[in-house]
């Protein structure tokens, strides 16, 4: 519909007197005054509703736009809970390998404390059943000499010695029994309190999947709603031109100029998108490149993904892949990138490791001024103080590479402004 809005706009050009020039058929007879005059007033009223419609149509243009900024902020926040939830489900695991760790040492320890008394024990019955009186005076008293009085004096010693290791082992172990149970307690609460953080992160995971799943359905309906009303737009714009065949003549060749540079724009593109791909598999998997090699290896990454369809939660180091589970009506088997697996991609290349949501992506580097862009630079997009919802890759000349939403493909456009952040990302 910006076709025929900026098809409008020419074709109110021409009405005004204003148009290029172009050839005119032999002329018709010559009209009376009044019939002139009539068909003056026919073409001034004709032009101005076709200036009503063009605006309209910008309006409803705008107007989507902001539909699928909002469909594509929910989804970034959905993702975004995502990893929240893995990364608090990965915490509670190792909570309860702890807390078993701990359960292992207090079953060690309770059984220190059984080995400690059984030898205490043993002590004891050996002392009971050889008869044997080892207290202060009784080993002594019964000596028959002086060599055997000696003797007594070490076995009771030895007696008591003995004695005494049996009676601090028991204690040892009873002490490393309470550290053991402290540290079981602390490790079993340690475990439940992550566990009770993964439940709430899969609570907060799967409010932000229903409430990107509402936003789906709304987006849906709302665009129905505004299809409606182009399809009544398009109707009237139709009866207008009608109206007149200079005016059919002159869409007919301004469709066919569309035609011309959209097929100028598709053969450049595959141009473009040959001689980077080339690039690509001329450097491989050699090592990492550095400076205004890597950007440009950066680049030709990105620029041999040109066509490939737009696919939420798709795309990685690797390539393009399949997007988040059909929660959105995605089918499972599509292949593509998101803006933010297309930056995967693109900086994997040079080595970089990046973020995978677009919000994070924006931390991953130096933040430079919008007017200082480079090529390579990561720009960035969100509507008045929203979250992060969008990311492209300046590639210079006033041009960014972007994977832009559901239904369109990778593709190379003007650097828009509306909504774009006042700082860049620079990782190279």
């Amino acid at each position: 519909m910006r076709r025929a809005a900026v098809a409008l706009v020419v074709l109110i050009a021409l009405l005004s007197g204003t148009g290029t020039a172009v050839a005119q058929p032999a002329p018709p007879p010559n009209p009376g005054d009044d019939e002139l005059e009539r068909s003056q007033q026919e073409v001034t009223q004709r032009a101005g509703e076709v200036g009503r419609l063009t605006s309209e149509l910008a309006d409803l243009d705008a107007r989507t736009d902001d539909l699928a900024a909002e469909l594509a902020l929910s989804r970034e926040s959905a993702e975004a809970a995502l990893v929240a939830l893995n990364i608090a489900q990965e915490a509670a695991a190792e909570a309860n390998r702890r807390a078993d760790a701990a359960r292992i040492e207090t079953e060690a320890a309770s059984a220190a404390i059984e080995s400690a008394r059984d030898r205490l024990d043993e002590f004891v019955v050996a002392t009971y059943q050889q008869g044997l009186d080892n207290g202060p005076l009784g080993l002594l008293t019964a000596a028959s000499g002086p060599e055997d009085l000696v003797a007594r004096a070490e076995f009771n010693d030895a007696i008591a010695r003995s004695q005494l290791a049996a009676q601090e082992g028991l204690e040892r172990a009873r002490v490393d029994k309470a550290n053991a149970d402290a540290g079981a307690r602390a490790a079993l609460q340690d475990a439940r309190d992550r566990a009770a953080e993964a439940e709430r992160a899969k609570a907060e995971a799967d409010s932000a999947f229903g409430a990107a799943d509402q936003a789906a359905r709304e987006h849906a309906a709302r665009l129905a709603e505004l299809n409606a009303q182009r399809v009544e737009l398009q109707r009237r714009l139709e009866a207008a031109e009608a109206g007149d065949a200079g005016l059919r003549a002159q869409r007919a060749r301004y469709n066919d100029w569309l035609a011309r540079v959209a097929a100028e724009q598709a053969a450049a593109d595959r141009a473009a998108r040959e001689e980077a791909s080339s690039r690509v598999v001329a450097v491989g998997d050699g090592p990492p490149a550095r400076g205004s090699a890597a950007v440009r290896r950066v680049i030709d990454r990105a620029m041999s993904q040109l066509g490939v369809q737009y696919v939420w939660g798709g795309g990685n180091g690797r390539g393009p892949s399949t997007g988040i589970p059909d929660r959105f009506g995605s089918p499972l088997d599509r292949v593509g990138f998101d803006c933010s697996g297309l930056m995967l991609y693109a900086f994997s290349g040079a080595g970089v490791r990046l973020p995978r949501v677009s919000r994070n992506q924006y931390n991953a580097g130096r933040k430079v001024p919008i007017a200082d862009l480079r090529p390579g630079d990561m720009v960035f997009y969100r509507n008045g103080g929203a979250p992060i919802h969008h990311v492209a890759m300046y590639i210079g000349g006033g041009r960014m590479i972007e994977a832009p939403y559901t239904g369109a493909s990778v593709r190379v456009t003007k650097l828009r402004t509306r909504g774009l952040l006042p700082l860049a990302t620079r990782v190279l």
